[in-house]
């Protein structure tokens, strides 16, 4: 199946980042980075429409020197952005990164609200916040970097639990309403969340904010309790050598369910010839940590991933450009767009009414491609009812060359 879809050209703004705050208004993060490109770095909203044409609403201009946000979520609820934004050079090498932001929309406006600081600053380690997800209930932030995943209370930012330093690196991170999952590229880490989360009051000023949140990290610190880890799931040996996890999603109505994006980069040999790249969506049974399902995308790397929210697609991008379409429930294609950019895509996100998926890419584009509202969700049903109709006009034809019935 090839469903209508639409790019759009922003001049000047690689796009990084995305989410959506109701299933009309999509907001974007992008620019040139903490490079001198002269590219700069903001936050846009947009208004999205039936017909996947998109109105520019507002945009924020980040500080001159700041890198580009290059994660984000969304509180639907309180109409709240967060995301990753690192502090300009200055700040770094004195120690701070207040790279955790919120920000607010109101009447089509975007105001910052909070900042906060939760991934070390490392000389020589260009770190950023990689990962930010917020749980299905709206309390829990979870934030990360390169090795660190940090628990926030949301919309306080105050440190629930300890850190969580890993030795692998992070790639993502989800919620069910018991666990959280972290992504690593070796192996799923799960976590049994906290039974209870502080309550938290939403603040009315950045700076006050900032320097409660600062407060309350430093005072409590040895106060806090740890996650336990309940499981470690490794990368499956089926997928062959040279894999790694990319990212990992909970199904959003099925706690029992999970999503994975492997990709193979097979070692190299001068016994034997090199093989090909290839990428694998794996679904899980989180009851038993079980892999019921692989598929095998392509050769090549899967670049981002993500869920529709009605459970029924998974969306993806793809290394040769590809944007593509899956059937949640079977991993069957559904669709695919091919060249939907220049350059790999960095993002796929679901509008709120699993009606638009929208793809972003550092070639100064977003992709907006419609979902079908009577779509089944398998293209294996269109092929039956497909060889279904071709028996039939056979049976037709066979009828009229042989009116006494065909003898069997």
């Amino acid at each position: 199946m090839r469903p209508k879809h639409t790019q759009h050209p922003l001049p000047a703004f690689p796009v990084y980042s995305c989410a959506f705050l109701s299933p009309t208004e999509l907001v974007l993060g992008g620019g040139g980075g903490a490079s001198r490109s002269g590219i700069k770095n903001k936050l846009r909203l947009y208004n999205v429409s039936d017909d996947r044409s998109i109105e520019l609403k507002d945009e924020y201009e980040l500080e001159k020197g700041e890198d580009a946000p290059m994660s984000m979520a969304v509180h639907q609820k309180t109409a709240t952005i967060v995301c990753g934004v690192n502090s300009v050079e200055e700040k770094l090498l004195k120690g701070e990164n207040e790279h955790c932001r919120t920000f607010s929309v109101a009447a089509a406006k975007i105001k910052p609200l909070t900042t906060t600081n939760t991934i070390p600053v490392v000389p020589d380690k260009d770190d950023f916040q990689k990962v930010t997800v917020l749980s299905p209930d709206g309390t829990l932030l979870a934030i990360a970097g390169s090795n660190d995943l940090t628990l926030l209370s949301f919309p306080s930012l105050e440190p629930v639990v300890e850190t969580i330093h890993v030795e692998r690196d992070i790639y993502d991170a989800t919620f069910s309403k018991n666990n959280l999952v972290i992504t690593t590229t070796h192996n799923l880490l799960v976590y049994g969340l906290p039974t209870t989360v502080p309550k938290s009051s939403t603040t009315t000023s950045p700076k006050k904010s900032k320097k409660k949140s600062k407060a309350t990290a430093s005072e409590t610190n040895e106060k806090l309790s740890s996650l336990e880890l309940q499981k470690t799931v490794d990368v499956p040996p089926s997928t062959g050598e040279g894999s790694t996890f990319r990212a990992g999603r909970y199904h959003p109505t099925d706690d029992k369910t999970m999503y994975t994006v492997i990709n193979v980069v097979p070692p190299r040999s001068r016994k034997t010839k090199s093989l090909n790249r290839q990428s694998f969506i794996c679904k899980w049974n989180t009851s038993s940590w079980v892999l019921e399902k692989i598929r095998k995308v392509g050769d090549g790397g899967l670049t981002c991933m993500d869920l529709s929210p009605d459970g029924r697609f998974i969306g993806y991008g793809f290394s040769d450009l590809t944007v593509g379409l899956l059937d949640a429930k079977s991993l069957s294609p559904f669709a695919s767009i091919l060249k939907a950019h220049e350059f790999p895509p960095t993002i796929v996100k679901f509008n709120l009414d699993s009606t638009l998926l929208i793809s972003g890419s550092p070639d100064n584009s977003i992709r907006i491609v419609s979902i079908p509202s009577d779509a089944t969700g398998s293209s294996l049903t269109t092929i039956v009812i497909i060889l279904l109709t071709i028996l039939v006009l056979l049976l037709a034809v066979a009828a009229r060359q042989f009116p006494g019935g065909i003898g069997l």
